[in-house]
C-alpha cells in the first residue's frame, strides 16, 4: 500500500487531521453543538463551490466560508432561542447555494462529487503540506485555551465572574472548530465531516468524563477510524468516506452497548 506515493499522502493528511479532529469534536459534544460542527461543512461547500467563481482554490473558499461561519455562530452563542432551528435552516441555504453555484459550472461536477464526499487520495504533496501547518496553528492554540474553554463551556457564569469573556472564547473555538470543518471535508467531504469530529468524540464521552482521558481516547478513535478506513479501502475497493464512516458508526455503537452492560 505504501508503494504509491498518493497513498502516503493520505495517510499522512488523515493523521494530522484525525489527532486535532477527534479532541474538537470532543469540546463540541461537550458544549451539546454538534450541529453547529456540521453546518460549518456546508458552509465549507458553499465557499468551495463559490472560488469557482472568484478564481481562488477550492480550499482557499472552504476557508473563508467555515471561518466567516465560525465567527458569526461564536458571535451569536446562546443568543438565539431556537438556535437549532436557525442553524438548520441556514444549513439548508449553504448547501442550495453551493449546488447553484455549481448549476453555472455544470464542468466541475466531478469536482462537487469529492467537495461533499471527500476524496482524500487525491490530496497532492502541496495539500498535506498545508493541512499539516494547519493542523499544527490548530492544534497548539487549542491546547493554550483548552483550560479556558473548558470552564466556560462547563461554567459559563462561574467563567464570567473569574473575568473569562465567554463570548470571545466562544467565537475563537467556532473559528478553530471552522478550520479543522475545513481540513476535515478534503478526508471525507462537507456531508461526512461528523465522521471524524463528532463520533470519536461522542464515542469517547461514553467511555469516561475525564477531560484528559476523554481527549486522548478522541484523538485515539478518530485516527483509527481514519486510517483503518483508508487501509479496509485499499483492500475492498470500497469508497474511503463509507469505510471510514462505518468504522465510526460501528466504535459509537460498540461504545453505547458498553455503557449501558456496564450501568446494569
Amino acid at each position: 500500500m505504501f508503494d504509491y506515493s498518493f497513498m502516503r499522502n493520505a495517510w499522512l493528511a488523515t493523521t494530522f487531521i484525525a489527532l486535532l479532529a477527534g479532541p474538537i469534536g470532543y469540546f463540541l459534544v461537550l458544549r451539546g453543538q454538534s450541529f453547529a460542527g456540521h453546518a460549518l461543512a456546508h458552509l465549507g461547500f458553499t465557499g468551495a463551490s463559490a472560488s469557482l467563481f472568484l478564481g481562488v482554490t477550492p480550499f482557499s473558499g472552504a476557508l473563508i466560508a467555515t471561518v466567516a461561519g465560525g465567527i458569526i455562530i461564536g458571535f451569536l452563542g446562546n443568543r438565539l432561542e431556537h438556535r437549532d432551528v436557525v442553524i438548520g435552516i441556514v444549513l439548508s441555504l449553504a448547501l442550495g447555494l453551493g449546488l447553484l453555484a455549481l448549476h453555472f459550472y455544470t464542468q466541475f461536477a466531478t469536482q462537487a462529487n469529492s467537495l461533499l464526499f471527500g476524496n482524500v487520495l487525491a490530496v497532492s504533496h502541496t495539500m498535506v503540506i498545508r493541512l499539516i501547518v494547519l493542523s499544527c496553528i490548530c492544534g497548539v492554540a487549542f491546547l493554550l485555551l483548552a483550560r479556558p474553554l473548558l470552564l466556560t463551556t462547563l461554567q459559563p457564569d462561574i467563567a464570567e465572574t473569574r473575568g473569562y469573556p465567554v463570548a470571545r472564547y466562544s467565537m475563537i473555538f467556532f473559528v478553530l472548530c471552522a478550520l479543522v470543518t475545513a481540513a476535515c471535508s478534503q478526508i471525507v467531504g462537507a456531508l461526512l465531516v461528523f465522521t471524524l469530529m463528532i463520533a470519536p468524540g461522542a464515542a469517547a464521552l461514553q467511555l469516561t468524563c475525564r477531560l484528559k482521558q476523554g481527549l486522548i481516547l478522541s484523538a485515539a478513535m478518530a485516527l483509527t477510524y481514519g486510517l483503518g478506513g483508508i487501509s479496509l479501502s485499499y483492500y475492498t475497493d470500497w469508497p474511503i468516506s463509507f469505510t471510514i464512516t462505518a468504522l465510526s458508526s460501528l466504535g459509537y455503537t460498540l461504545t453505547r452497548i458498553y455503557r449501558a452492560v456496564s450501568e446494569h
